[in-house]
């Protein structure tokens, strides 16, 4: 019993070199995929408080401060408020967002073929979540709103919330993984 414990702690203790390269390739898809669907107006529609309260993006936006009488539902189609969102801004920097989101995905993804395009991609990745984890500070929608209900406010995230705090698991991914890349430079140099 205990033999078979250590083979699976031996085990275990290998599989952090293949847990960087699968790190990089979630880090890469989630890039991609996200980063695609900024190109699509509900994606676009539904990151608006997080620009308008951001004091880092907030000035892309020409209304900032009048978004929330145009906010929409995710598969709604509110011809009015799409028209608002179109002179706000709000799709222009939705693509200029996605264009820098599919590049980091690339980025971190091009490892194998550069190291250091890897390593700008994951310092890139590393980068992101810094700017996008102050949105829990800056978006009021990113708690429960006080509508009745006794859990309102910190520390009660909302689903908005709740998706921005999962780039903590980014900011660490990309730690990882420029690690990764930074390890193979350095046996790279040395050869």
């Amino acid at each position: 019993m205990l033999t078979s414990f250590t083979t699976w702690l031996w085990f275990l203790s290998k599989v952090d070199t293949f847990g960087a390269s699968l790190m990089r390739l979630a880090i890469g898809i989630v890039f991609l995929w996200i980063g695609a669907l900024k190109f699509v107006p509900y994606e676009a529609d539904s990151i608006t408080p997080f620009v308008a309260n951001s004091p880092f993006m907030s000035f892309f936006y020409e209304h900032p401060q009048e978004y929330k009488a145009h906010l929409t539902h995710e598969g709604e189609l509110n011809v009015e408020k799409r028209a608002w969102q179109t002179g706000n801004n709000t799709y222009g920097f939705s693509t200029g967002l996605g264009i820098v989101e599919l590049l980091i995905g690339l980025l971190v993804l091009s490892n194998p073929i550069s190291r250091r395009t890897g390593l700008l991609g994951g310092a890139l990745a590393f980068g992101t979540p810094l700017v996008t984890l102050s949105f829990l500070i800056t978006t009021p929608e990113a708690w429960v709103g006080a509508l009745g209900d006794a859990q309102h406010g910190f520390p009660y995230l909302s689903g908005g919330g709740r998706l921005v705090l999962k780039d903590v698991l980014m900011l660490a991914g990309s730690l990882t993984v420029m690690a990764d890349s930074a390890r193979h430079l350095l046996r790279e140099s040395r050869a």
